[in-house]
């Protein structure tokens, strides 16, 4: 039996990876206890997501369980074994604006959930994949130190600089900034991973990613840029912009595009080697231009304000650097764009909302 256990496996990133890898032949354990409701509210939660995987997976498990109790995961590795073949660990607290409000909270769910995941790889399925969903927020707002020139409807880099062409890669430095206490928590949990694969020679993958998207994602105004927009252009619900004239530029991964790339990482897995990925030059926009393509596919303007005062550590532009991941991995490349993702996501919440 090849089992895969995921965390998080309610949420964007997990329920694609749940579809994903059981089509791949794994029997999945799916670790979720709808923290995103704790987190965000009603609007967040990702029952419904819950339910689809119940009745969608043949054999999907899930389990409603706190990745940061000790005694219900040692249970659950302890279980099965060395037949885990992969741990894929998407949960987390994912907002630098709430994380203020809770740190303990954060930290333990970031951090302490992460090493305890961790720990019960190396005592129960020491062989086993680890990939790890991290975070472009470990570099803190030290994007916001390059030369960024202001266009029309976005901010962007000077077409001299080293990532004009490609993105922001993983030589990057960490230190002295400004990461957010969300930040700070992925930064604790991102150095373990590594750790336990530098020291224990564990085979892990670190992924910081941009903005992930996609048609499963409950998106609420602290988390999921593009869905929680998508989601007021077709209702109509304010939307508030934060700062930076609107400008401020993301790049979107469609969540299927992100999965894929853990499936070439398990299939030829390294030791602690970490990655930037995001849309990349492929796909992506700033603020303006978002609201101008959820505008286009809904027919609808939207009702926004903004709102001078951006967030606490928040990046002006980020476009990440994937080439070391397509060095490694030259088979994977992109399925999707910021177009399509939107006309996915649109039609996701049309769904659910009518």
């Amino acid at each position: 039996m090849k089992i895969a256990v995921i965390t998080g496996s309610a949420g964007l990133i997990g329920s694609e990876s749940v579809r994903f890898f059981a089509e791949k032949g794994f029997k999945i354990i799916g670790i979720d206890n709808d923290m995103r409701k704790v987190f965000f509210g009603d609007e967040a939660s990702t029952a419904w997501n819950r339910k689809k995987l119940e009745e969608d997976i043949p054999g999907y498990e899930h389990k409603s369980l706190d990745i940061r109790n000790e005694k219900d995961m040692e249970r659950l590795f302890m279980e099965y074994g060395r037949d885990i073949k992969m741990i894929l660990h998407t949960a987390a607290q994912p907002s630098h604006d709430w994380a203020a409000n809770d740190p303990f909270m954060d930290f333990t769910v970031n951090a302490n959930g992460t090493l305890v995941l961790l720990e019960m790889t190396r005592r129960h399925c020491p062989e086993a994949v680890f990939i790890f969903t991290s975070t472009n927020k470990v570099y803190g707002d030290r994007p916001n130190s390059l030369p960024l020139v202001e266009l029309e409807k976005r901010w962007e880099i000077n077409e001299t600089h080293p990532y004009y062409r490609y993105g922001i890669d993983e030589e990057m430095s960490i230190d002295n900034t400004k990461h957010s206490l969300f930040g700070a928590s992925k930064v604790a949990a991102d150095i373990l991973v590594q750790e336990y694969g530098r020291y224990f020679n564990m085979k892990c993958g670190i992924f910081r990613g941009g903005c992930l998207t996609g048609p499963a994602h409950s998106g609420t105004e602290l988390h999921g840029f593009l869905a929680y927009l998508m989601k007021c252009a077709i209702t109509g619900d304010h939307y508030t912009i934060f700062g930076y004239k609107g400008k401020q530029v993301r790049d979107n991964i469609h969540a299927y595009d992100l999965v894929n790339c853990f499936w070439h990482f398990f299939e030829k897995p390294r030791v602690a080697e970490v990655y930037n990925i995001g849309g990349g030059r492929h796909s992506n926009c700033s603020m303006q231009e978002a609201i101008e393509t959820c505008e286009k596919i809904t027919g609808k303007k939207m009702n926004y304000s903004y709102e001078e005062t951006n967030r606490i550590g928040d990046h002006m532009w980020w476009v990440s650097d994937v080439r070391k991941f397509q060095e490694h991995y030259p088979e994977w490349n992109y399925h999707y764009d910021i177009e399509n993702i939107l006309v996915q996501i649109h039609n996701g919440i049309k769904t659910r909302v009518s």
